[in-house]
């Protein structure tokens, strides 16, 4: 009977770890920022009306996000975003896009987004939770004095109520100066 407690051959000790190295040679490895990534995902908690999906599962820096405003001008839509993160992330932000052409000052006709903290506000310490917060506010307080719709800028700053207005018709597939917006209404 051979206890368990029994020194091994060295030949049997030298398989194990033999096999150990290839598991961990088939298991990919983690980069630094989807370490991060995932920390951030696994802290996150989201209301009810943001909503996140992994088109890869596998692939944690690619991912969709979409918000439901239930207050304000917005509300009544469907927003879709797409988050891309780099592998230097977070010492570098995600790079977001809206995938629907909508009537938003911050937003403009290419689904690029004017938030502050995308860019020059950006820190290290920021979270993805930051970065969804702080798109979901941008439905419920467009900012017009940092725009990159110019033109939708102005009609907020200029005429809230034609804005409003606006708003309702572009979420509707409606048009707005000339420009078809796509449909967004739930």
């Amino acid at each position: 009977m051979t206890s368990l407690l029994a020194p091994r051959p060295a030949a049997q000790i030298w398989s194990v770890k033999k096999n150990e190295e290839a598991a961990a040679k088939k298991r990919p490895k983690m980069t630094a920022a989807q370490l991060r990534v995932q920390k951030d995902l696994t802290e996150l908690e989201l209301p009810n009306t943001m909503t996140t999906h992994f088109p890869d599962p596998s692939d944690v820096l690619n991912f969709n996000l979409t918000i439901t405003p239930d207050e304000g001008i917005y509300k009544g839509g469907v927003f879709h975003f797409t988050f891309a993160i780099n592998l230097n992330y977070p010492h570098e932000p995600p790079k977001v896009r809206c995938t629907q052409k909508i009537y938003h000052p911050n937003l403009d006709l290419e689904g690029n987004v004017c938030l502050n903290i995308l860019r020059e506000d950006w820190k290290p310490v920021l979270n993805l939770s930051s970065v969804m917060i702080g798109l979901q506010y941008l439905f419920l307080e467009p900012n017009p004095d940092d725009p990159l719709n110019k033109e939708a800028a102005e009609d907020l700053r200029r005429n809230r109520e034609e804005f409003i207005q606006n708003v309702k018709t572009s979420m509707r597939g409606g048009s707005v100066r000339g420009e078809t917006f796509d449909k967004v209404l739930k």
